[in-house]
């Protein structure tokens, strides 16, 4: 089995290191960098979840699946496309339904922010406006059914943007587990990386025995 945990925008495959530190065990973890699948293309979801998509199917047998945010998003559409591939899916503060309002505020953000505000995140100020204006029409809602393997949702406690959808995944999502966080943010990974380990190691021990 090999896990596989996807970070946000915004952060890099190194937001997971602390977190990973805690979770002991034989099973294959990795952590890729979002970035390096868009290649020096034009920043897009397509280009992007294409990309994740053949690092997926090359992998040997089925994969577990822990994301956040961007990364949950990618994470949800592969389970929904690959429901034999996928052994188990972690969804962490998370839209199924791209929040337009919110993306275009986002963007917003970012024209206004200084280029060096980017620096060190893997992709450049316009990789992230062209990516983020590229997500306004995702929409899993009627697709949610076509997932056949144990989901567990976490949002953290003081995510007020994303905590309404993960509550709706809960109910949308027949058998889906949900945690809310204490004393975190949307970046569980970095706001209470060893909470999140605990639960997530519990959450995969339940469904693989050998983790």
């Amino acid at each position: 089995m090999q896990y596989i945990f996807l970070h946000g925008l915004g952060q890099t495959a190194e937001s997971w290191e602390q977190m990973l530190q805690t979770i002991h065990t034989k099973e294959p973890l990795a952590c890729p960098s979002l970035s390096d699948w868009l290649h020096g293309e034009l920043a897009s979801y397509d280009i992007l979840y294409q990309n994740f998509e053949n690092y997926c199917d090359s992998i040997t047998g089925p994969v577990g699946l822990c994301g956040l945010s961007l990364g949950g998003v990618l994470a949800l559409q592969y389970g929904i496309e690959h429901p034999e591939k996928v052994h188990s899916l972690t969804l962490i503060g998370m839209q199924y339904r791209m929040p337009k309002r919110l993306l275009k505020a986002q963007n917003l953000i970012f024209r206004l922010m200084p280029d060096k505000a980017f620096s060190g995140m893997g992709l450049g100020k316009q990789g992230f406006i062209r990516l983020s204006h590229s997500m306004l029409e995702l929409d899993f809602q009627n697709r949610l059914g076509q997932l056949a393997c144990p989901v567990l949702i976490i949002c953290g406690e003081k995510d007020r943007a994303n905590k309404p959808a993960s509550f709706q995944l809960k109910e949308q999502i027949h058998g889906a587990e949900l945690v809310v966080l204490p004393h975190s943010g949307h970046e569980a990974n970095l706001d209470a990386p060893e909470n999140l380990a605990l639960i997530l190691s519990a959450f995969f021990r339940r469904h693989d025995p050998g983790f």
